[in-house]
């Protein structure tokens, strides 16, 4: 069992509460001081408002988009990516309170603007809380380590005892590819056309485009310091398993109905016992962790890198 679960979870939802509740505090200060309806979409005419919505009807949608990005990010979010929670919460949180300080006291919500430094600051707010978020990973500790590798049969790629060796590959997915570029060109035109709450629907487009961007091409790396797999075109964010954490390492194919059922489609997926970066059909690298989890990345010659890493790991092991 992961002792760090109900931690990292905890330490993944704080954010999206305290942005929930900044959020709320505020709509009941000033309910009487904002107009009803509320200005809630601006134009790219210098930011005027062009959409609007009730108060009851913002305060329902904009409670629920928090509530529903904190579910996701409660339920999906590793050691590696708690910073991602925070700063999804920040960005999230700090334009919502933006939208409703530039409504206070408005006559006529048509008159409202939002100026382009709103989404500066926002950014700014989801990039600091992203370095409070990484900050925060220290307090969440690592699977606990297996005496040693537990696969005596896998593969092995021989080595001599002053020998050092390393693999690396990478792989990719044109469907992927399509679908993150594509999300990512909508987002500005749903942003700036689409009326309210329907604009919300744009924050998918960043949801969807860069994460799906940053798996669409993967590097995945054999070597001293384990098997880590990250963005071909960027260092971060990656997944890298320490060979202390390292149990076993074998290789299976996996065809669309397999990736259908045990992992419910393609990109990142978490499931109850495995995580995968499952980006195509094919051979697939399969790690076996100290804790009993499994990790996959499908990657061709995994063949190559399963019997190299078994071989790292043992070696590790008897230092």
């Amino acid at each position: 069992m992961n002792r760090s679960a109900p931690r990292l979870r905890a330490l993944a939802a704080l954010p999206f509460a305290l942005a929930l509740a900044v959020h709320l505090a505020l709509l009941a200060l000033s309910y009487d001081r904002l107009p009803d309806p509320l200005a809630t979409h601006f134009g790219p005419d210098g930011g005027r408002a062009d959409g609007f919505t009730g108060r009851t009807a913002f305060t329902a949608v904009s409670t629920g988009l928090l509530l529903v990005l904190g579910a996701g990010w409660t339920h999906l979010a590793r050691r590696g990516s708690l910073w991602g929670a925070w700063a999804t919460a920040g960005f999230t949180g700090a334009l919502l309170v933006l939208l409703v300080r530039d409504n206070l006291d408005a006559a006529d919500p048509a008159r409202v603007e939002s100026p382009l430094t709103n989404l500066l600051v926002a950014v700014a707010t989801g990039a600091l809380l992203a370095l409070v978020g990484r900050g925060l990973t220290r307090l969440v500790p690592r699977e606990e380590p297996a005496e040693g590798p537990g696969l005596p049969d896998a593969p092995r790629l021989p080595l001599g005892a002053s020998e050092v060796a390393g693999w690396t590959r990478a792989t990719a997915s044109r469907p992927l590819t399509a679908l993150a570029v594509l999300a990512l060109a909508a987002t500005p035109a749903v942003l700036l056309l689409a009326p309210w709450p329907v604009a919300l629907l744009g924050l998918l487009g960043l949801v969807i485009g860069l994460p799906g961007l940053a798996l669409a091409r993967v590097r995945v790396t054999v070597d001293r310091r384990g098997v880590t797999v990250r963005p071909a075109l960027a260092s971060r964010p990656r997944t890298r398993i320490p060979l202390d954490e390292v149990a076993g390492a074998s290789v299976r194919d996996l065809d669309t109905a397999a990736v259908l059922a045990e992992f419910g489609g393609w990109g990142y997926r978490v499931r109850a016992h495995r995580t995968g970066v499952i980006v195509r059909s094919g051979e697939t690298l399969v790690v076996r962790r100290s804790g009993g989890r499994e990790f996959a990345v499908t990657v061709p010659d995994a063949r190559t890198a399963a019997a190299l890493l078994n071989t790292l790991a043992e070696r590790h092991g008897k230092v």
